[in-house]
Parts: C-alpha cells; sequence; structure tokens
C-alpha cells in the first residue's frame, strides 16, 4: 500500500489551492470563445457549454476505463499547454524561435517535478494509476530528464543572443529550484496557482471590454460553483467510501488531477489552439 504519509498538512493545503484558486481560472473560457468570435445568441451558447461539457465528461470516462492512458496523455497536454502559457507573453508559442522555450519550460511540471522528487510523486501516481504502473511511469519519465536538461542548458545560451526570453527564463530557474526543495503538490500548486491561474486570468480580463466584465465575473462564479458541484457529486457517490483514514487521498488526489484533467482537455483546445491561432496572427 502506498505511503500516504508524505501527504502532509501543507500538501492538503496544497490541494486546496489547486481547487479553489487553479480551478476558476478556467472560468473565464467563455470570455475567450466570444473573442475568438463564437456567435452569440442563446442556441450557440447552449452548443458551446454542450460541447465543452461533453469533452470533459469524456475525458473523466476515459480514465474512468484506461488510467494509465490517460495519466500519460494528460502529462502530454499538460506539457503544452504549461509550456505555451508561460511565454505567449513573449512570442505565438507556434513560431518557430518559441520552440525551444516551450520545450524547456514545458518540461517543468511533467519532467522536473516527477525526477527531483521521484519517491514523493510515486504514491500520488499510485493513486491514479495503480503502484506497478507508478513505477513504470516514472521510469519512462525518468529517460526524459537528460534531453530535458540539455534543452534547458540550450534555453540558458538562447538568452544569450535573444535577451527577451531572460525573464522567463529567470522563472523557470526559480521554479525548478522550488520542485527541488519543496514536496510536489506544494511546487505544482505554486506554479499552478501564482504563475499559470494569474497569468492567464490577467491576460484574457485584460483583453476583456469593460462593458463585458460583470458578465465575465459571473460566468467565471458559475462555471467554478459549476465544476465543484460536479466534484462534490464525483466524492459522495463514487469515492465516498471514508470509513478508512487511507480512502481519503487517494479520493482527493483522484477527485483533483482527474478532475483537472476533465477541464483541460477543452479549456486547452480554447485557449491553445483556436485563441492561440488567434495570437499568431497579432505577432505576425
Amino acid at each position: 500500500m502506498p505511503d500516504w504519509s508524505a501527504l502532509s498538512n501543507v500538501s492538503f493545503l496544497a490541494i486546496a489551492a489547486i481547487l479553489l484558486i487553479g480551478v476558476p481560472h478556467g472560468g473565464l473560457d467563455g470570455a475567450v470563445a466570444r473573442r475568438v468570435g463564437w456567435p452569440n445568441g442563446i442556441l450557440p451558447w447552449v452548443l458551446f457549454h454542450l460541447i465543452y461539457l461533453l469533452l470533459a465528461a469524456s475525458v473523466a470516462g476515459l480514465w474512468w476505463l484506461y488510467p494509465l492512458p490517460s495519466l500519460m496523455f494528460f502529462l502530454l497536454i499538460s506539457a503544452v499547454h504549461f509550456g505555451s502559457s508561460d511565454i505567449r507573453h513573449i512570442d505565438a508559442p507556434s513560431a518557430r524561435a518559441a520552440w525551444l522555450p516551450l520545450v524547456a519550460h514545458g518540461g517543468l511540471v511533467v519532467i522536473a517535478i516527477p525526477v527531483l522528487q521521484s519517491a514523493a510523486v510515486e504514491p500520488l501516481f499510485a493513486a491514479l494509476v495503480g503502484a506497478d504502473n507508478s513505477l513504470w511511469l516514472l521510469q519512462q519519465i525518468d529517460q526524459l530528464l537528460l534531453p530535458w536538461g540539455l534543452s534547458v542548458f540550450a534555453y540558458v545560451i538562447y538568452t544569450v543572443y535573444q535577451p527577451r526570453w531572460r525573464g522567463p527564463l529567470l522563472n523557470l530557474i526559480v521554479l525548478i529550484a522550488l520542485a527541488y526543495l519543496l514536496p510536489p503538490l506544494v511546487s505544482f500548486a505554486l506554479y499552478f496557482c501564482l504563475w499559470h491561474s494569474r497569468s492567464h486570468m490577467l491576460r484574457i480580463w485584460r483583453s476583456i471590454a469593460t462593458d463585458q466584465r460583470a458578465r465575465s465575473a459571473r460566468e467565471t462564479i458559475a462555471y467554478s460553483l459549476l465544476a465543484y458541484a460536479a466534484g462534490a457529486v464525483y466524492w459522495f457517490y463514487y469515492r465516498g467510501d471514508l470509513t478508512s483514514l487511507t480512502a481519503l487521498p487517494p479520493a482527493l488526489l483522484q477527485l483533483t488531477f482527474i478532475g483537472l484533467a476533465a477541464l483541460t482537455v477543452p479549456h486547452m483546445l480554447l485557449v491553445d489552439i483556436v485563441h492561440g491561432q488567434r495570437d499568431k496572427e497579432h505577432y505576425d
């Protein structure tokens, strides 16, 4: 049985921060949809929500059936999504000049944290995919450390000739240090809440017309409450066996990360592909 002693009180606070601070950053997706040209009107807006919810439910269902491939897919899209978000204020992630920074930043969460904190990450992965699969997956991620480390080194050299990337590089170095020093859930929560979610919300909020901000704020609250309601249903009806103390950490981890995966897919499709193409046209 996994050693849940790795989940200290501060790790539980980190999970709470992820759920309460990080999750609402996707609540501005309605504003993003309008910005990229999704039509107004009741029927188009109902269709948008149906597609969004269907994608999220499909991801959750696939994770239930195929946990290991689902976690691997989640890590892959997380690398692309986080890496893109970290550099979008400098250049379009699809631009050739951004490829190296994209790889370097994308490896923070999916390579640096699992490798630097492998002993603590193993029981976290085990709660999601089982102990044997967790060990196997960590071994595969470990193989990526050298090429990713070389990309970070190349990134450092790159900033000598491209000074505009020095700020993002400094952020990455600080985050790698935090990944080395702090428990994995804590370093991830700090990055997810204070870097990723904060920068995304500020960027989108500034792009919203003043007369549309009240509507976007109401949508963010409504979407967040809907996500929490879905999580509550999952918790009480599917993972509600709390008769044993050891039942709490797996249930909480599953709720957190399967929920994040379910929300990330439609969020990423909208922000990184549809909205990202608009950003590329802006840079071009």
